[in-house]
């Protein structure tokens, strides 16, 4: 039995003194936390010292985490002294979600690397199976297989994004319309929910990380589309806006702002101030990822999310996104033929899936090509086609190369050969700082794993048009 309380146990109760005190100490304790750590007057009155971590019962029915030092005292009494444990708790909680946080990292990261390698032998092979036939039929077919191993190339990136956020690589007037709606078809596909769009035609063109924008997308209709369990109707929409300063989380501009709505259940205002906090959820089943990964890649884009929500009546997530100078973005087109260029290039992949398939692409591009497994044969390759009077063009490396030199040290030495070589740098791993800004590390162009060979081509084109980057 409780006989006497200070004012902080009180506090962190919230029972006055005198509900304290005769009230029996066991009704402060849920029963599963006495269960798991009972009270255990027998070791005390021999003269132990106990601490323990246990749930505590507020007078509202709320738990907080104590740690409870009890001893007994000379007159016979026990004393107890509790402390409120929870700041320590969430910190002890942040430290264990960062390191598995940093573990999925490390995973996703070599699942994305190997996956993309795999689906570059997938993806480039069809694309040359395109380029051969004239057959109308079977190039709808292959276009399709070409689209579906996109998709596939987006979920890796996802995976990377999810982890470890990942710097933007971004691209001038995309089809911003066409990726609105993959994304709501590929979340919502078997679902109970539909989706109607009101996209303005005029949209202005803007520069992103397709993959990182389309996993925004994508979080925010799986949030829509969970907020309706029993089925309902989901709106996008996209507008250009002129921002003046009048929202206040904007510099003035042009923007493009895309407003997903949903007619569910809505979130409390409480909690809308914590929705965007890492690990926060309101679902048992969410991780609490989505939305503050959404977050960040938005902000790192040079834009804003922005939610309004009504309790009963639905929330609407409003994505704001810097337009790019330029004319109006257009609809992505089917992928012409290649242009063809001339030229020898120097290709260094570990893969020999990929160096088979450049082997066959590249004279097929009209471009002489020879393929190394690495960084040390590449300088040596190198070295003897200036020796020979026939340097390559181009070289065309792999940034990673598990155990042995790496895209950026082998151009290192490459242009201590010779400071005018072009180097176009390749890798999986689209989430490399190397791959958002290429040219600061020496690198004239940047080919993300998986490729088609349309954007081989351009890629090549571009790099033997324009100057080698400044040493």
């Amino acid at each position: 039995v409780i006989l006497e309380a200070n004012e902080r146990i009180s506090a962190t109760t919230g029972f006055t003194r005198e509900e304290l005190c005769g009230r029996n100490i066991s009704t402060l304790f849920a029963p599963d936390t006495l269960a798991a750590a009972p009270l255990r007057y027998d070791l005390l009155d021999g003269g132990a010292q106990l601490t323990r971590e246990r749930m505590m019962l507020r007078k509202d029915g709320t738990q907080v985490p104590i740690e409870m030092n009890t001893v007994r005292i000379s007159d016979g009494r026990y004393q107890a002294i509790v402390r409120d444990v929870s700041e320590r708790r969430r910190v002890e909680e942040a430290s264990q979600r960062a390191n598995r946080l940093e573990a999925v990292g490390l995973l996703a990261g070599g699942i994305a690397h190997d996956f993309n390698n795999i689906l570059t032998g997938i993806l480039g092979n069809l694309s040359l199976a395109r380029m051969g036939t004239n057959d109308p039929g079977l190039a709808e077919v292959l276009d399709g297989a070409e689209r579906a191993s996109l998709r596939a190339r987006d979920l890796t990136n996802q995976l990377l994004t999810f982890a470890k956020g990942g710097v933007p690589i971004r691209r001038k007037t995309m089809a911003l319309e066409d990726l609105l709606r993959e994304s709501a078809t590929f979340v919502l596909s078997g679902s109970r929910n539909s989706c109607v769009t009101d996209i303005a035609p005029d949209l202005w063109p803007t520069e992103i990380d397709s993959s990182q924008i389309s996993r925004v997308f994508q979080n925010l209709v799986i949030n829509a589309d969970q907020a309706m369990p029993s089925g309902g109707e989901i709106r996008i929409r996209a507008r250009n806006r002129h921002e003046d300063g009048s929202l206040g989380f904007l510099p003035p501009g042009r923007y493009i702002e895309v407003a997903i709505e949903d007619h569910g259940h809505g979130i409390p205002e409480a909690l809308l101030p914590r929705i965007f906090e890492p690990y926060f959820t309101t679902r048992e089943s969410g991780s609490g990822f989505g939305l503050p990964i959404s977050d960040s890649i938005v902000r790192r884009h040079g834009g804003a999310i922005a939610v309004r929500s009504v309790p009963g009546q639905g929330s609407t997530f409003t994505v704001y996104l810097p337009a790019a100078d330029g004319a109006q973005a257009t609809a992505a087109a089917a992928p012409d033929a290649p242009a063809k260029g001339r030229g020898r290039v120097l290709v260094m992949d570990d893969q020999q899936g990929i160096r088979d398939l450049l082997l066959r692409a590249l004279p097929a591009l009209g471009y002489e090509a020879d393929a190394v497994p690495d960084g040390e044969t590449a300088v040596a390759r190198y070295r003897d086609s200036l020796d020979a009077g026939r340097p390559y063009d181009v070289v065309l490396v792999d940034l990673t190369i598990p155990g042995g030199l790496g895209g950026l040290d082998a151009t290192a030495r490459l242009r201590a050969l010779n400071s005018d070589v072009r180097v176009l740098v390749s890798s999986g791993y689209c989430d490399d700082p190397v791959m958002a800004d290429h040219r600061r590390f020496g690198f004239c162009g940047v080919l993300e794993k998986p490729y088609r060979m349309d954007r081989l081509a351009l890629v090549l084109a571009a790099a033997l048009q324009r100057p080698p980057p400044a040493s």
